[in-house]
């Protein structure tokens, strides 16, 4: 009798695994670098893309679509987000994710988290929608539904936190993510906690929550053991089809589960970020975390260029700022310099002061203000870039990142290599002068004070 065959080992579905919209541009490439060098190929398009442009990437194990939505209203949600959801449901992903910022940027007149919920319920799905925000690997942590975040190893409550308790747009002041979201939707929110997890009861605290009415379940993380937990109970209780919220951690967490499960390899060779001779640099955020950045660059060989921000308000005072602003940075570089172009250093700079009182004296919408800014130095880095010849750039700031991307023209970018968590170096497509431009959108609160040095120098910025 001849032997009986082997089961053959577990195996992920093929094709696409996950589809997801990120609701800033730095927050989506945060999604497709744990994907990408856990050994998960994936494309992030910075619109939605065309039949053509997705044939490019037929090859992908996820699919993103990097947005600006953390900085619009719910009414702009309503009309922008439908379409881009259907889109993502074609590609019969088994999990569809809607990705928010680690800090839960959010409020219910602008970024609101609890309307994506309700679309994304309506359009992609699920018996039940887990969001995980909590990230060990970028120092986010969630305990019973209370999210918390570390700069230079000290933890804070996300409302007593230094940036985001501050933050101008969408500042924190309840650390539950529970109550965070109940001010932004009517749709019940549960709460499977670490304790259930380490204690093997996550399976019962998630049936009792949804049989009490929950739809949104937060999924507390702590360390190693409840991120792979989190992401065993979405694998495991997925269904035809899920739709997600959260972070990178969902991606996190996905991940550790599929490798203690054998479903994917335990380690990928990480590629190293190559030197460059020069780079550019714009940013609109008002981070400290950023304002350290350029401090420690401007320090270290790179030449500051100040943009008024203030002049935003008025579309041909604008045009003007941004004229400058290039000649300027072009100038740097003919100086043997790295450009830094940047519209405050941190929350303190009286340019934040004095943006908020221009935008009220000028009557117009801050959303609009907002967008001008981050176009305007995309136009700025575009005209640096091209003229120069430069192969690679950096935008700084969630909110700039989308409006700044969408100015240079890249339809597309993929993960080259780490540079700091949250933060890949990217090879961008074009379809002009940007094809293969290198190119990190870094987000306000990540990487060290070397962060820009690094960048330019091909180290890892961890």
């Amino acid at each position: 009798m001849s032997p009986s065959p082997r089961a053959s080992a577990p195996r992920l579905p093929g094709g696409p695994l996950i589809a997801f919209y990120g609701d800033d541009y730095t927050g989506s490439s945060a999604v497709m670098e744990v994907l990408s060098f856990a050994g998960l190929p994936t494309v992030l398009f910075l619109g939605p893309p065309t039949s053509a442009q997705l044939a490019r990437f037929n090859d992908m194990r996820a699919i993103g679509i990097a947005g600006v939505a953390r900085s619009q209203p719910p009414e702009w949600m309503d009309a922008q987000l439908p379409p881009i959801f259907e889109q993502l449901a074609r590609l019969k992903a088994p999990i569809n994710h809607y990705k928010v910022c680690s800090t839960f940027d959010s409020a219910p007149h602008v970024g609101s988290i609890g309307r994506a919920a309700e679309i994304g319920e309506r359009l992609l799905g699920g018996a039940w929608h887990p969001l995980i925000v909590g990230a060990p690997a970028i120092a986010r942590y969630q305990a019973f539904g209370n999210l918390f975040a570390c700069i230079d190893g000290t933890g804070y409550r996300l409302d007593r936190h230094p940036v985001m308790a501050r933050h101008p747009v969408t500042p924190m002041n309840e650390a539950d993510v529970r109550l965070h979201l109940s001010r932004q939707t009517d749709m019940p929110v549960g709460l499977v906690d670490f304790v259930a997890m380490k204690t093997g009861r996550a399976e019962q605290q998630l049936a009792a929550e949804r049989a009490a009415g929950a739809r949104l379940l937060a999924l507390d993380v702590l360390d190693d053991e409840t991120l792979a937990e989190a992401g065993r109970l979405v694998w495991e209780h997925r269904g035809a089809r899920l739709f997600a919220l959260g972070s990178q951690g969902l991606e996190y967490a996905l991940v550790a589960y599929w490798r203690r499960a054998g479903l994917l390899a335990a380690e990928v060779p990480t590629p190293a970020p190559a030197r460059t001779e020069r780079i550019a640099v714009v940013s609109g955020s008002c981070s400290p975390i950023t304002a350290a950045q350029i401090r420690h660059a401007l320090d270290h060989g790179f030449g500051g260029v100040r943009l008024d921000a203030t002049r935003a308000v008025e579309a041909g005072a604008w045009a003007a700022e941004v004229t400058r602003g290039a000649a300027a940075a072009l100038n740097v570089l003919e100086a043997g310099q790295d450009p830094l172009v940047f519209t405050a250093s941190g929350p303190d700079d009286p340019a934040v002061p004095a943006l908020g009182q221009a935008i009220d004296a000028a009557g117009v919408a801050p959303s609009l203000v907002n967008a001008r800014i981050g176009d305007g130095l995309g136009r700025v880095l575009d005209e640096v870039v091209r003229r120069a010849g430069l192969t690679r750039a950096i935008i700084s700031g969630g909110d700039t990142s989308g409006h700044a991307g969408m100015a240079l023209g890249i339809y597309a970018v993929t993960a080259l290599a780490p540079l700091a968590p949250g933060s890949p170096l990217c090879r961008a497509y074009a379809e002009g002068a940007h094809d293969g431009l290198e190119i990190a959108f870094k987000g306000g609160q990540m990487g060290r004070p070397d962060f820009f040095s690094a960048a330019k120098g091909g180290a890892t910025n961890h």
